[in-house]
């Protein structure tokens, strides 16, 4: 279990004043559950994520892992680690750089050369391993990242940005991946700006704003809760009948409108007295997901 209690980080500006990156930061993260971060640039994450890795020491508060400080855990345990910005020397050959990276993560000399293969195929690279790194796609170089954070079956995996740069089929591929990747005992912390990603992916999800932590979304209830929104309509016959029942509606094109948000029983009726009249609906889905809505009320202006 990871715990952040009352964390905050304070930095100095080149003028000497403080910079307020994290404030009273508090949260807990449950074995055996994705946790997702997400909030507007500068909201504090990166510092969450070096705090968390131990590369920062917290102002006030404390950061544990498992009771631990996260160095000393890291040091005698391990952990799965992807960094936003993937920094291998570009005259490496990528099977190369994920031996170095077996061996530096504590894997025995014996077992290096079974479990970069393994990462291979898992990340789907056989055909890019003897590939220096510079000859790398921005996607290829992406999963030669994922493939080094999973090297090692850690408790612990921290991704930031992880389906950057991928494309739309091996951004599938990795969503059944971290399905896969899941255990009872491991964490997995993800941070991204990709509010669907997130949504697909976690459990709930932290959203961070001006170093505070502004709520946490449980999606498996969010959803659920959601019971006033925004929605888009589009009827397939009937169009004329759309602005009688929804007078507030904004047409989109001759087929589709935009309904401001309402309570669901009022639109259940509403939807009822349109396809009284002979609309046919052809779908009713939200602007915004759960999550989306959940992320543009917490972060407001």
């Amino acid at each position: 279990m990871i715990s952040f209690s009352a964390v905050s980080k304070t930095y100095r500006s080149l003028l000497g004043r403080p910079v307020n990156a994290v404030i009273d930061f508090t949260l807990e993260i449950r074995e055996g559950e994705v946790l997702g971060l997400a909030g507007p640039n500068g909201a504090g994450k990166s510092t969450l994520i070096g705090l968390l890795l131990g590369y920062l020491p917290p102002t006030s508060g404390t950061v544990s892992i498992y009771g631990m400080r996260p160095r000393a855990f890291i040091e005698r345990h391990g952990i799965g680690y992807l960094s936003e910005l993937i920094a291998i020397p570009p005259s490496w050959r990528a099977e190369k750089a994920l031996r170095r990276y077996a061996l530096l993560a504590g894997v025995a000399p014996a077992d290096v050369q079974a479990r970069v293969d393994a990462a291979i195929e898992l990340l789907g690279l056989g055909e890019h391993r003897r590939k220096l790194i510079k000859q790398l796609s921005k996607g290829n170089l992406q999963r030669v990242g994922l493939a080094q954070a999973l090297l090692c079956e850690e408790r612990i995996l921290i991704l930031d940005e992880p389906t950057h740069g991928l494309d739309p089929m091996w951004t599938q591929r990795f969503r059944e991946l971290m399905q896969a990747l899941r255990r009872p005992e491991r964490v997995i912390f993800i941070a991204s700006h990709n509010l669907d990603e997130l949504q697909r992916l976690s459990d709930r999800v932290a959203i961070i704003d001006h170093g505070r932590l502004q709520r946490v979304v449980d999606l498996r209830q969010a959803s659920a809760a959601a019971v006033s929104a925004p929605y888009r309509l589009v009827v397939g016959g009937g169009a004329e009948h759309v602005t009688a029942v929804f007078p507030d509606a904004v047409a989109v094109s001759a087929t589709e409108w935009d309904l401001p948000e309402r309570p669901l029983p009022a639109l259940n009726a509403q939807l009822s007295d349109l396809m009284a009249r002979g609309a046919l609906v052809a779908s009713l889905t939200p602007v915004h997901s759960a999550l989306e809505q959940q992320f543009r009320e917490a972060v407001a202006q």
